[in-house]
């Protein structure tokens, strides 16, 4: 859609009726998001269907299993959100018993599990969010959800026409956007779809028809311009995104010598609140443990299992494994890495750009490790060991590989604490962006108290959005009830990861960051690389997650064992 005219119509649609958004009551609400779901999950099939053939992914496979995952997100987003409205009807809160603080004061929300089938799914699991300091337990508890409480009492937040620009790579992020700008923030939108998934379109006007017809929901497409042309709309009010970094510096610069002359002055050319999702160099560090041989070739599989998720092209997906230099079993990790990436199948290459990113990587490193018989449109994953770590300026510390590269490097340290230290401030002061990080961390380390309090004090000290242990940093994400965004304190100039956060279906009050805890050993883990009935399980656990319940876990867990 390139039509402006066709634009401005559907801005001015927006703003006559953002008002009535703003102050449309709970009820209604609910409706539209109970109708919405039933749509969806009709059209389930279909949406998956549609995802595979538009990057040309192998039905029955790891990929549909990821495609279904990304269903499930927005199946869980939408679910949370009814659960909230439910509480704030019935004038209680989600958070009672929930709150606690820290030694230094800081409150810490637990948001997960919160049902008591979410216990027995994921034992050992726990997510909980960091708000930022300076709020005291009492305000967290009054403010959660602040919007929709004054709502009722007819004090609605200023109506807003918000554009959110969508990235191409996954199904689920243009909707989970929509969502949080709709719901948690009261704005209406205008949905800018990147073409790249551009095949969605039908299905979010069906699936979201009832915002559509109301005026409180448009969607759009076209290229560059047609992008330049909205953010600088005047009916335009607020702005989000979620891409790359080139991409929100030149909307809030612009392009060119002039757009670098004013990123350097901080004279930006776009003035309107403007949030952002942005990408990241995720670490995954390792913490020297005593690790069985199976073990190495279990977390080997879980980390290839990351990587080549849907290609490789996520903000999440892990680019840095740091490892101690003197653990016995440093190099023993990265061969069960190198053999399980040789048997796993290469895929397209769909998001543009990415053989160029490739080609960069390599130039900078021909010593990389390369896997899979290429075909046309393919690129191998790639994988680069012993990456010196003094050498700051290396394209992997600096530069975001989009696409299936993932290198390896390690830093000293007399003991676990030493090194992880190292391996915090390596992280936080070295590699860019600040959206996730993760620590694998055997339970023997954990037994030694000076080595769990160093543990500890890592998670404490990484400064990124999330932090996961023991599990995939996407895991934050398929919650929905974990915010989602970089760390906050990014400024225009230096944006890295992005501003703001999205997915924050609870409505917590300034969230700083999220924390998701897993065992090192799961009892059950279907989403591997390695396992040849993951789709069949992932497509079974994003449809039980519209309607879940103890009754059917049977079925759903008898799937995943078999």
């Amino acid at each position: 859609m390139n039509n402006y005219s066709s634009l401005e119509t559907a801005l001015a649609t927006l703003q006559a009726n953002k008002e009535k958004w703003a102050a449309l009551a709970v009820p209604e609400r609910e409706t539209i998001l109970a109708g919405s779901l039933a749509t969806l999950v009709r059209l389930a099939d279909s949406w998956v269907a549609a995802s595979l053939a538009a990057k040309g992914f192998e039905a029955r496979s790891l990929a549909e299993a990821e495609e279904w995952l990304f269903l499930g997100v927005v199946i869980r987003a939408i679910r949370t959100l009814r659960e909230l409205f439910t509480a704030v009807r019935q004038n209680q809160s989600l958070l009672d018993g929930r709150i606690a603080e820290r030694a230094d004061g800081q409150v810490v929300v637990w948001v997960f599990p919160r049902h008591l089938w979410e216990r027995l799914f994921l034992p050992g699991v726990s997510g909980a969010v960091w708000l930022e300091p300076g709020i005291g337990p009492a305000e967290a508890q009054r403010s959660q959800a602040e919007l929709y409480r004054k709502w009722e009492l007819k004090q609605p937040a200023e109506a807003k026409v918000a554009l959110v620009l969508s990235a191409g790579n996954a199904s689920m992020l243009p909707v989970i956007d929509t969502l949080h700008k709709l719901f948690v923030e009261n704005q209406v939108v205008l949905l800018k779809i990147n073409p790249v998934n551009g095949y969605l379109w039908p299905f979010i006007e069906e699936i979201f028809q009832p915002l559509i017809s109301r005026g409180f929901l448009r969607i759009v497409e076209g290229d560059a311009a047609v992008g330049a042309f909205l953010c600088q709309h005047p009916a335009v009010d607020v702005l989000h995104m979620t891409g790359s970094a080139r991409t929100f510096e030149a909307i809030t610069f612009g392009s060119g010598p002039e757009g670098e002359q004013r990123k350097k002055k901080r004279t930006p050319v776009q003035t309107r609140p403007f949030t952002c999702e942005l990408g990241n160099i995720s670490p995954v560090i390792i913490v020297p443990g005593q690790w069985s041989a199976r073990e190495i070739e279990d977390q080997a599989d879980q980390i290839v299992t990351w990587l080549v998720a849907n290609a490789g092209f996520g903000c999440l997906t892990p680019r840095l494994i740091i490892q101690h230099q003197a653990w016995p079993q440093r190099q023993a990790l990265v061969e069960a890495i190198d053999a399980i990436l040789s048997r796993v199948a290469t895929r397209p290459a769909y998001y543009p750009g990415s053989a160029a990113i490739h080609a960069d990587f390599l130039a900078a490193h021909p010593e990389a490790r390369q896997y899979g018989h290429v075909q046309d449109g393919h690129l191998p994953w790639t994988f680069i060991p012993g990456v010196a770590a003094d050498n700051h300026d290396d394209i992997c510390f600096r530069r975001e590989a989009f696409g299936g590269i993932m290198a390896e490097t390690a830093l000293p340290g007399d003991d676990v604490a030493d090194f992880l230290d190292r391996a915090v401030d390596f992280a936080n002061e070295r590699l860019w962006g600040s959206l996730n990080a993760t620590l694998i961390v055997h339970p023997s380390v954990l037994r030694e108290r000076e080595a769990a309090t160093a543990v500890e004090r890592a998670i404490s000290r990484l400064c990124y959005g999330a932090v996961t242990v023991n599990m995939a940093a996407f895991a934050v994400y398929y919650l929905q009830t974990l915010p989602w965004g970089g760390f906050p304190g990014h400024q225009m100039d230096d944006i890295q990861s992005g501003t703001g956060k999205t997915a924050n279906f609870l409505l917590l009050p300034r969230p700083q960051k999220s924390i998701l805890r897993s065992p090192f050993k799961k009892w059950f883990d279907p989403i591997r690389v390695t396992h040849p009935g993951a789709h069949a399980f992932a497509r079974r656990l994003a449809l039980f997650e519209a309607a879940p319940s103890l009754l059917k876990m049977p079925s759903l867990l008898w799937t995943a064992i078999k």
